[in-house]
Formats: C-alpha cells, sequence, structure tokens
C-alpha cells in the first residue's frame, strides 16, 4: 500500500548476519532504506559520495535503531577509479546489494569519458559496483542460500526506452526529463538480465519504484520538470510520500519470502506492476511498468553496450 513504510515492511523480521550495501544512502531513501535494515539487525555499508555526510547518517542510524554495525564506504558511481576501488575493498560475502543512488541534472553534463551523466550515474555505474561485487554475492547466496539486487528505477522509465543509436545525445536535442527516463528504463532491464545470468549463482535481481518523494534529487529541477510533476499530482497519478514510505517497496524486494529467489520483477506500491503497453499514458498507467523496461533482448542488449562503455569486457 502506498501508506506503507519501510519499518512496517521489516518488523518482524530478524536480519542478523545479514550484509548490506545501499548506495547513496546519505540522504533521501537511502537514509530509510539503511535504517530500517540495521533496525532489523543487518550490517550495514553506507556506500556514499560525500563521506562526512555519511558518518552522519552512519551515527543518526546508530543512535535511532541501536545497531552500530553501520558503516560508510567511499563511492562516486559517476568514477570507474571509485568504483573499482569499492569492490576492491570489499571483503567477505554480500547478501544484498540496493543500488539506491541516483542524480537528477537541468542541462547536459558529461563524465571524463564523455558519457551523458544520469545515464553514467544511474545506471552504467551501479552495472559496474554490481559486476565488481557479484563474487561477494555468490559468496552471500552460499552462506545464506539467496543474494538479492535491488535496483531503484520510477515511473519515468515510461518516458522513454533506452535509446541505443544515440545513448549519449551525441546527435539528438538533449532532453534532461528524456536523459533521466532512459537511465530508469536501464535499471529495470539491469534486474532482468543480471537475474538471467546470476541467478544459477544464487543471486536474483527486481526493479522498484519509490513512487514520489521530496529528496535532493528535485533541487536540479528545471521549470518543464516541476510543471510536469505538478501536472501528474493535479490529475491523480501521483501523491508524494515521506522518505520511510518511499523506501517501502524497495524493502519488500530485498527481504520479502516471495522475492528470494525470483527476479525481473518490477515493483511498485509493495508488489508485482503491471505491464502496460509502450505506448500507454503515464498518467493512466503510473503503477504500471512499460514493456520496453522488461524486454529480454533489449536487456541483454544493453548488458553488452554496458560493458563496453564500463570498460569491462
Amino acid at each position: 500500500m502506498a501508506s506503507s513504510t519501510a519499518d512496517d515492511v521489516v518488523r518482524g523480521v530478524d536480519l542478523t548476519g545479514l550484509r548490506a550495501v545501499v548506495t547513496g544512502a546519505s540522504s533521501g531513501i537511502g537514509v530509510e532504506t539503511a535504517r530500517s535494515l540495521a533496525r532489523a539487525g543487518a550490517d550495514v555499508t553506507l556506500a556514499v559520495r560525500n563521506t562526512d555526510a555519511g558518518a552522519r547518517t552512519a551515527d543518526d542510524i546508530t543512535a535511532t535503531t541501536g545497531n552500530r554495525n553501520v558503516h560508510v564506504s567511499a563511492l562516486d558511481l559517476a568514477d570507474r577509479g571509485s568504483v573499482a576501488a569499492f569492490g576492491g575493498r570489499w571483503s567477505g560475502p554480500l547478501h544484498l546489494l540496493i543500488n539506491n543512488a541516483g542524480v537528477v541534472v537541468s542541462r547536459l553534463r558529461r563524465t571524463p569519458e564523455g558519457y551523458e551523466l544520469q545515464f553514467a550515474t544511474n545506471h552504467l555505474g551501479h552495472f559496474a559496483l554490481s559486476l565488481a561485487l557479484h563474487d561477494a554475492l555468490a559468496a552471500g547466496a552460499r552462506d545464506r542460500g539467496e543474494a538479492r539486487i535491488v535496483a531503484v528505477s520510477s515511473t519515468a522509465h515510461m518516458r522513454s526506452p533506452v535509446v541505443f543509436d544515440d545513448i549519449q545525445f551525441e546527435r539528438r536535442d538533449y532532453d534532461p526529463q528524456s536523459a533521466y527516463a532512459q537511465s530508469k528504463t536501464a535499471n529495470s532491464l539491469f534486474a532482468v538480465e543480471a537475474t538471467r545470468r546470476w541467478q544459477p549463482d544464487g543471486i536474483v535481481a527486481n526493479a522498484v519504484n519509490p513512487g514520489g518523494v521530496a529528496t535532493g534529487l528535485q533541487r536540479d529541477f528545471t521549470p518543464e520538470q516541476n510543471a510536469y510533476l505538478a501536472a501528474a499530482e493535479a490529475s491523480g497519478a501521483f501523491a508524494w510520500k515521506t522518505p520511510q514510505q518511499g523506501a517501502a517497496t524497495t524493502l519488500v524486494a530485498a527481504v520479502a519470502p516471495e522475492f528470494a529467489h525470483t527476479g525481473g520483477h518490477y515493483l511498485d506500491e509493495g508488489r508485482e506492476a503491471p505491464v502496460v503497453p509502450n505506448d500507454a499514458d503515464l498518467f493512466t498507467h503510473s503503477h504500471g511498468v512499460k514493456q520496453w523496461a522488461l524486454d529480454p533482448d533489449d536487456a541483454r542488449h544493453l548488458w553488452t553496450v554496458s560493458l563496453d562503455l564500463a570498460g569491462l569486457r
């Protein structure tokens, strides 16, 4: 339900011994995701760009949950070296990877490699991180019988597929909303292909839509983006949630028994979303998932393209 919180989902769940990584866990939904995992007893690592902010968040989580197994580790998803270093520092099994971090920009920005920043951060960085942690996740699956990845997507995926012939906006005019949308479609396609490849290792991945949550993501919105949100809210297709409510579906994908061994799904409001046609109107089908976000052929193609872009061949 829309009003459910992450704490509601983990109530009565014992995650003692489970090791989790949450990216972007120094603000917004990431904080509440990490807090609820810690409240249930998990050992949680906050993977963040700003480690000072991460340390303050870790202290707050410990103070509110009593769990001292909350750690901070530097991670900049737009920096290949930072992603590789995070993977190199990790030791031992990992049971849960929550790819939560994301950026929204209002103008074209590129990484040092020339990649469009939203795609590079929201998808490509998480893709590389997941590959770097694959062996740890496989060890976690052997340890507990399962390992999970949660990819935080968005209703915005409905605005664009991954445009394979111009992912980096080298030939088309730059539209920040379309760029963000294709990165969120990519998050869902990653879950489809990661599950296909890694389920034999005991690893499954699912995508989630947290819904609308007022976080730092909105600070760089264009007037057009703000107008679009206002129209969606006025139509009844969109309603603001608290960060705790926004983290609820992430926690369902992370701990609910029904998603322990099955992946490639897109969850919304705590359950698997209905698949809708690619031409479906976003305002009418705001709790659905478009076909292009679950297409297995596109998921395979995206994996191959991502290996090349990330230099991981």
